[in-house]
Order: structure tokens, then sequence, then C-alpha cells
């Protein structure tokens, strides 16, 4: 039962939300529609960012929905899905923070309003939903409950996972965390070991390639939980998903039976090598090179923010091998391996640096 929010109040809640799926299927159509002939980039990058609040709205909805047929829709649940939702129309409607001096409005992305902005139902979740009286009651709810968290519409198994690590961040990650910080230290080997042994490598892949097969929900709890104790650590997932689904989607099936084992068990660490320092993660427009040679291909050029880039075994390896093809067609995702670096040789490897 919701506490201190009546039946009434809570339908009205899922009355407000079940007006928002057509509303947002015509702004979906919007930003389908052709680009102005005089667009560049940041109306598309724009429109991109746009489908995917407007994606996340559509899930919150679900959720509402979902949440109030199993019962579990309490008062902080609704708090935090009005404040979610009225705060992403207000956003959508004024402006979308790409960045911290990037701010992407209607008029960038070809508009002069995204449509349904004057219906009753966003102008009231608007109105009603992000306000400081309701930011207010949920930290009272909070502070009452001794919950830190709203029900995040976990099954069971999801909820077992999590218990698990919220349990292993802070007992083995947690008190370790500042130390490895202050230090800029590469995470210790014997966790990496541990968290292997726990699964979490190969979570996504599936069972015939010796992983769990669990999904992208169960890599974000995981990755969520081990965040919690120390970001550093739940990154080390998500490399993994990423090799692992690039070579599932794309790979040949030696590559397959080459790799996804041996991800999937940890026994080999991947590291995603796209974002470069004038580009960012503009990855249509990287500039490193990819030059065919005798033996294979020379990589050429710089990157930047690559996770766990010492550690690593193996780079999924994005570089431009079509110099006349500036856009994303011209690019193409290498495998590359390179020997393991340590605290001491972070990049042992001949002609690597960093």
């Amino acid at each position: 039962a919701a506490e201190n929010i009546s039946i009434d109040e809570t339908q009205a809640v899922l009355a407000q939300l079940a007006a928002l799926p057509p509303l947002l299927a015509d702004m979906r159509a919007a930003l389908a529609t052709p680009l102005p002939a005089d667009s560049d980039q940041f109306c598309a990058h724009g429109r991109a960012w746009a489908a995917t609040y407007i994606e996340t709205l559509d899930q919150m909805v679900r959720y509402a929905d979902t949440m109030q047929t199993a019962g579990r829709f309490g008062a902080l649940e609704q708090h935090l899905t009005l404040i979610i939702v009225g705060e992403y129309l207000s956003q959508l409607k004024g402006g979308l923070p790409m960045s911290q001096g990037e701010i992407v409005r209607p008029a960038d992305m070809g508009f002069e309003a995204l449509p349904g902005f004057t219906h009753g139902a966003i102008t009231a979740l608007m109105a009603e939903g992000n306000t400081p009286a309701r930011r207010r009651r949920v930290a009272t709810l909070m502070a009452e409950s001794g919950r830190l968290e709203a029900d995040a519409g976990l099954d069971e198994t999801h909820i077992m996972i999590r218990d698990q690590f919220r349990r292993f961040a802070d007992e083995k990650v947690a008190p370790f965390a500042h130390d490895w910080h202050l230090k800029d230290a590469l995470i210790p080997l014997p966790l990496i070991e541990e968290l292997a042994d726990l699964g979490v490598f190969g979570l996504t892949v599936p069972e015939a390639y010796g992983g769990m097969g669990l999904g992208k929900q169960a890599m974000c709890v995981v990755s969520e939980e081990l965040s919690r104790g120390y970001i550093g650590v739940g990154s080390l997932g998500t490399r993994t998903d990423i090799a692992a689904e690039l070579i599932l989607q794309n790979g040949t099936t030696e590559q397959k039976e080459k790799y996804l084992p041996v991800i999937a068990n940890g026994t080999l660490l991947p590291t995603a090598v796209f974002t470069e320092p004038n580009t960012g993660s503009d990855l249509a427009s990287l500039a490193t090179r990819g030059e065919k040679t005798d033996s294979g291909y020379q990589i050429i050029g710089a990157k930047t923010w690559i996770t766990h880039g010492a550690r690593a075994d193996v780079m999924t390896l994005l570089a431009r091998t079509d110099p006349q093809n500036k856009g994303h067609g011209g690019l193409t995702m290498f495998l590359a391996e390179k020997p393991r670096g340590d605290d001491d040789t972070p990049f042992p490897a001949d002609g690597m640096q960093g």
C-alpha cells in the first residue's frame, strides 16, 4: 500500500501517465522527419538525445503501470516517477543539457516546438512533477523509512543478484576504493579474479560460449552495485559486455569461439578503444588511421578515456581505414591483442604508450 498517498491520488497519477504514450508517439514521429537542409550534426545529435528522453518517459509509464499491478507502487515510487517525468518533459520543451556547454532546444532540431506540449496531461506533469515540495517529500520519506532508494521493480532473480553484489561491494570494494584512487592504482588482480569467479564477465555472454546469458538488465544491476563501491570496479564488467556484444553481432565463427569463452571466464580482459582527444565520442569523426601492411594493419593515432587500457589483453579498436570516407562508413572495428600491462610498465607493447 502507498504510504500517505490515497487511492484517488494514485489513480490520478496513473491517469496522467496513461495519457502520455500517444503524445510520445507523436514526438517520435516528429523526430523521424527529414533533417532541415541547412542542419548540422548538432541537430542530429539533439534529435538522438530527444529520442532517448522520449524512450525513457515511455519506460517510466510502463514502470508505473507494472508496479501498480504488482501492488508495489508506493509513495516513494510515485513521487520519484513524477519527478523524473516532469523534469524530462520540461527539458524536452526548454532544452536538453547534452553536456556542460551544450543545450539543445527544439529550434536547434528544426522545430518551433515538439508536438504535445499544449496537452493538459503534459502541462500538469511539468507543473506538478519536479517541484521543490515533491523533492522535500521524497527526502522526508527516505529519512522516515530508512529507504535510500525506490523499488526498481526487479524480479526475484535480479533482486538476488543485486543483494549479492551489494554485499560484495560493501566488503571487498568500498573499504579500499579511496586508497586505490589516491594512488591511481590499477584494480588489484585478486579482486578481478573474484569478480570472474562470480560470473561478472560472462553475465551477458550466451551459455553456449560459457557465459550466464542473463541479459542487459543483470549487467546494469551488477554495474550499479559494484559502482557503489568504486566506479572503476563497476566499469570492469561493461568492458566485457561491449566486446562480447560486438563479437556476437559482427564476429566470425572463429572469433566467437576464440574470444567469447575466455572473455566470459575473465582470463582475457578487453577494453573499448573509441574516444579521441579532438573528437570525443563523435565516433563518425574519428581520425585514428588503420593502414594496411603486408602483415595486417598498422594503427596510427591517439585515443583517450580508455577504461582499463593498461590491464586489458585485447582492444575493440575503432579506426579509419578509408580516408576518403569522412563519415562512419570509413571506419573499421579491429580486435587488436596486446600484452597486459602492470603498475610499473602499463604499456609494454612496442609502438604503444600512455
